[in-house]
């Protein structure tokens, strides 16, 4: 059983914004920007602190990343930030050409990224981004589960000399890891070891996955739980020999199921062990408006529709 208090929780976007001043401090090269959306995404801690580093490009994506880039190939080490569905969608081309192709040392945060996004509906949740980001070369892709993974990602997105996607949730989350944990881009991390199936995650829904093993176990499902923060590059030699021993791989992600988590371990699995794989996330629809709860409900993706469709299945 995993020791996690489920009813603590902290902002992932404050620890992303506070972490960026900590940032800012150590290297005088670090700037940001935002599209209009500073107390969204919490870039406001940087703005205050280092106003001269700090650039509003207004509700101009396409502005922010293009900047960003020519900030990059000047020695500068830009973050950008906006809403995932936005930085990722709007600023795909400029990311593309400007960003990856150039090899631009350029990180690009996209925050409330999911369903969990809420009321805003599905004019304001990526279920794409990181099927986006994943396709472009030279980018690498993170998905933190909680505040401490967010921190550590945006260290080594710091040091990595690189374009880095960063997804980052709107909802407050429990802390997963432990305060010795260290955030290792090459490895995913086995949270819990088991024999039945092994459950894959990342992002906000590692929780409800950590507590469907849970209910799970109490079923009589002894499930291995494997949390994957870097999608890009993926580690597919964990997911293997977890796979090998148990024989069924199940990916959940609050994100569409093609082209993300789900569609990187079935890569991994088809080319290297084939093995079964249930795919848990959205299907190929959009989204809707609806406070994050319910909506992680009705697309099946709370701790107890996921518990109850393995068992449905299995």
């Amino acid at each position: 059983m995993l020791t996690i208090d489920y009813e603590k929780k902290s902002s992932i976007r404050e620890a992303y914004g506070k972490k960026l001043v900590e940032l800012g401090s150590k290297n005088s090269n670090v700037v940001v920007l935002d599209a209009d959306l500073s107390a969204s995404t919490q870039t406001k801690f940087f703005a205050k602190e280092y106003p001269e580093r700090f650039f509003n490009v207004g509700i101009a994506e396409q502005n922010l990343i293009t900047t960003s880039a020519g900030l990059a190939l000047s020695g500068k080490i830009p973050f950008a930030s906006a809403f995932a569905v936005f930085i990722t969608g709007r600023a795909y081309d400029q990311i593309r050409t400007s960003v990856c192709y150039q090899h631009a040392n350029v990180k690009i945060i996209g925050t409330h990224g999911g369903i969990t996004v809420g009321e805003d509906g599905a004019t304001h949740q990526a279920l794409e981004d990181v099927s986006l980001m994943r396709g472009l070369p030279n980018m690498t892709v993170i998905v933190p589960a909680d505040c401490n993974e967010c921190e550590q990602a945006m260290e080594y997105a710091l040091e990595h000399n690189g374009p880095v996607y960063i997804r980052v949730a709107r909802n407050s989350l429990p802390d997963i890891y432990s305060w010795n944990y260290k955030f290792n881009p090459n490895k995913a991390v086995v949270l819990k070891e088991g024999k039945d199936i092994t459950l894959i995650s990342n992002g906000d829904v590692l929780s409800e996955v950590c507590k469907a093993s849970d209910i799970l176990q109490k079923q009589g499902v002894n499930a291995e739980i494997i949390s994957v923060p870097v999608v890009k590059s993926f580690d597919s030699e964990t997911v293997i020999n977890s796979v090998k021993k148990t024989g069924l791989a199940v990916t959940v992600e609050n994100h569409s199921i093609n082209g993300g988590l789900g569609s990187a371990v079935c890569e991994a699995l088809s080319e290297y062990y084939p093995a079964n794989v249930m795919r848990i996330g959205i299907k190929d629809e959009f989204g809707q408006s609806g406070d994050a709860k319910s909506l992680l409900k009705y697309y099946g993706l709370d701790s107890e529709s996921i518990a109850n469709r393995i068992i449905k299945e299995i």
